[in-house]
C-alpha cells in the first residue's frame, strides 16, 4: 500500500424517491464536506431531478452545486474538480457510464485521495471497475425482468469508474434486480457484487474493508459458486 494512500469512502445508494428516508443516508455520507457537486444526466424533457436534488442536498445540510447533462453528453475535468464530495444521481444508467467516460481516471484519483463519492441508483451501478448496466437476457434466456432492463437487451457490462471491484446492481428487491446481478456473477460477467436495495446504503470506508450496509433494505452479496453464485442477505441490524 504507498505511503501517500488515505482512507476512501464511498457509499452507493440503491435508490428509492421517499425523502425521509434518503436524507438522513446522504446526511451521513456528506458528513465534514464543503463544496459538494451533483452531477445528473437527464432526458431533455425533465425538469423534475434538478431541482428536487438542490431539495435533498439542502436537506441534508450540504451546499450543493448541481450540474446536469442530456443524455448522449459527457462530463468534463471541470466538473470532478474543486470540490469536497462527490454525489452522482439516478436516470439511464447506460447513459451515465457514457457521460462519465472521459472523466473515469480523475474521479478514481479524486477518491484515492480521500474524496467523498456518493452514488444513487446509476450513480451507484457505475462505480464499479465492470459495471452492470443494463439487460434482462443472458444468452436470450429472461434472468430479470423486462422493466428493469435500461433500455438494453442482453446483459450489458462496460468499464466503470473503478471505485469498488465488485458489480453493483439497484432497486434490488423492489425490482427484482438480484436475479440479473446473480446471472451476471454466476456467468463470469463480473467477478462478484452487491444487489442494494431502495432507501439503504453500501458504504466502503476504505479499498480493503468489507462493507457496510445502512438504511432500511438489505444488500444482497453475490459471490461466485462453481458455475453458480451463492446470494447472502446483508443488513444494518446484521
Amino acid at each position: 500500500m504507498p505511503p501517500s494512500f488515505r482512507p476512501v469512502r464511498v457509499c452507493l445508494l440503491g435508490g428509492g424517491r421517499d425523502d425521509d428516508h434518503v436524507v438522513p443516508l446522504l446526511t451521513d455520507a456528506l458528513v465534514g464536506a464543503g463544496r459538494v457537486r451533483v452531477l445528473l444526466v437527464i432526458e431533455a424533457d425533465d425538469h423534475e431531478s434538478v431541482p428536487r436534488w438542490r431539495r435533498l442536498a439542502q436537506l441534508a445540510g450540504a451546499d450543493a452545486e448541481v450540474v446536469s447533462l442530456v443524455e448522449g453528453d459527457r462530463f468534463e475535468t471541470e466538473d470532478v474538480q474543486d470540490i469536497d464530495a462527490l454525489v452522482v444521481g439516478g436516470g439511464l444508467t447506460p447513459a451515465y457510464a457514457r457521460a462519465f467516460a472521459d472523466v473515469a481516471p480523475l474521479v478514481r484519483e479524486r477518491v484515492a485521495g480521500g474524496m467523498p463519492y456518493i452514488g444513487f441508483s446509476a450513480g451507484s451501478a457505475i462505480a464499479a471497475s465492470s459495471a452492470l448496466v443494463g439487460g434482462w437476457r443472458l444468452d436470450g434466456v429472461p434472468v430479470a425482468s423486462e422493466d428493469a432492463a435500461e433500455e438494453e437487451d442482453e446483459l450489458l457490462v462496460v468499464p466503470g469508474l473503478g471505485l469498488v471491484p465488485f458489480a453493483v446492481d439497484v432497486h434490488a428487491a423492489q425490482w427484482g434486480t438480484v436475479t440479473r446481478l446473480t446471472a451476471a456473477v454466476a456467468a463470469g460477467l463480473v467477478p462478484s457484487g452487491y444487489g442494494v436495495d431502495e432507501h439503504t446504503a453500501l458504504v466502503v470506508t476504505d479499498p480493503g474493508s468489507t462493507p457496510t450496509v445502512a438504511g432500511l433494505g438489505a444488500a444482497w452479496h453475490v459471490a461466485p459458486g462453481g458455475r453458480s453464485a451463492l446470494v447472502t442477505r446483508l443488513t444494518a441490524r446484521g
